[in-house]
């Protein structure tokens, strides 16, 4: 699945996270993985609590981090890509 700028993400119900000692656990209920997402994986976590573009994601992170808006979109959309393999996010078109 390639995920771009213009579309929605959001999480998936079922699973758990946890904030331990700045990092997020996370732990999917219907398949039983656990996932360490990390502190920027978490912040991420917390902005697709409700639907949000890819592209105001990229935005509030550049500007809460010291990062290029290319790095930027290439760590995301690498990242969200590979939480929808998981089935931990849904990603809609815009319509």
């Amino acid at each position: 699945m390639t995920i771009s700028k213009n579309e929605t993400v959001v999480q998936t119900k079922g699973n758990l996270a946890s904030n331990m000692n700045g990092e997020m656990v996370m732990f999917r209920i219907e398949s039983g993985k656990y996932f360490n997402i990390g502190r920027i994986g978490g912040r991420i976590w917390s902005l697709i609590e409700s639907p949000i573009t890819v592209e105001a994601l990229i935005t509030e992170l550049t500007s809460e981090f010291e990062v290029t808006e290319e790095a930027c979109e290439a760590e995301v959309v690498n990242f969200l890509e590979k939480m929808a393999k998981e089935q931990l996010i849904v990603v809609q078109a815009v319509s």
